[in-house]
């Protein structure tokens, strides 16, 4: 099952890379099919197996041999094994299908910021949605009292704390990391989106004082932080609830 896991999110690995290159265009996630972007050549299915095919084309365009970029097998590989993550953590259930599907959508941000610097309130949209309606199924039959009422506090909660910031910051925060964090809340709950934004900015912290040592950014250069948040949530999901002990205990 693990295995079969692995490929269905490789698959919707190589959707998510359809979404990363068109949406910030306002292009249609649908149509036209998957093509090569400098020649227009329509792909095959076998020009589309997951990280096999870019495997196979060394990386480059069957017919003008224009490079394909990295990043490409790196999402679908990232989609795959965040899958399996999720599948061997909450096992094949109601849980992990949703935060599956959460996962595809917040690996997508990431990327798109990383790549653009914005962050889409459609995709903010996508997750609140399919957040709510895990905490309904959760609602009607694990009878969860005020799941809801308690989502939409902390969501306000994180996105109030990141809008004081972003005013504070006069352009060092972007309004998408507001958004984002406010989803974020609503998703993780009070306890863990304060774990979210602690290792959001101490992660943050470390990666941008090595860009800069290494001189791959400058300090004029701006860094997405919506990756951070990205990498926190995951940690925050899955290692949380021991962190927080670990540190309560600590102190």
């Amino acid at each position: 099952m693990t295995i079969l896991v692995f490929i269905y999110g490789l698959i919707i690995g190589s959707f998510l890379n359809v979404c990363i290159y068109r949406i910030p265009r306002d292009e249609s996630i649908c149509f036209p099919a998957s093509h090569c972007p400098k020649c227009g050549l329509k792909l095959n299915w076998y020009d589309n197996i997951p990280m096999l095919s870019y495997m196979i084309l060394k990386g480059r365009c069957r017919k003008c041999d224009n490079f394909i970029s990295l990043q490409y097998p790196i999402v679908e590989l990232v989609n795959g094994l965040t899958y399996v993550w999720l599948y061997l953590y909450f096992g094949f259930t109601i849980d992990f299908v949703f935060y599956s599907l959460i996962s595809s959508v917040l690996i997508i941000i990431a990327f798109i910021d990383l790549l653009h610097m914005v962050i889409p309130d459609s995709l903010i949209l996508v997750i609140l949605i399919l957040n709510t309606l895990q905490k309904i199924i959760l609602l009607l039959f694990e009878k969860i009292d005020m799941i809801l009422l308690d989502s939409l506090l902390w969501l306000l909660l994180a996105g109030g704390l990141f809008l004081i910031i972003y005013i504070l910051s006069q352009g060092g925060m972007g309004d998408g990391d507001v958004t984002l964090i406010a989803s974020l809340g609503f998703v993780l709950g009070l306890k863990k989106v304060i774990l979210n934004i602690l290792l959001s900015f101490f992660i943050g912290a470390l990666i941008s004082i090595l860009l800069l040592v290494t001189k791959v950014k400058s300090r004029k250069d701006p860094i997405p932080f919506g990756p951070f948040m990205v990498i926190s949530f995951f940690i925050t999901l899955f290692y949380g609830s021991n962190i927080i002990i670990w540190y309560l205990n600590f102190f």
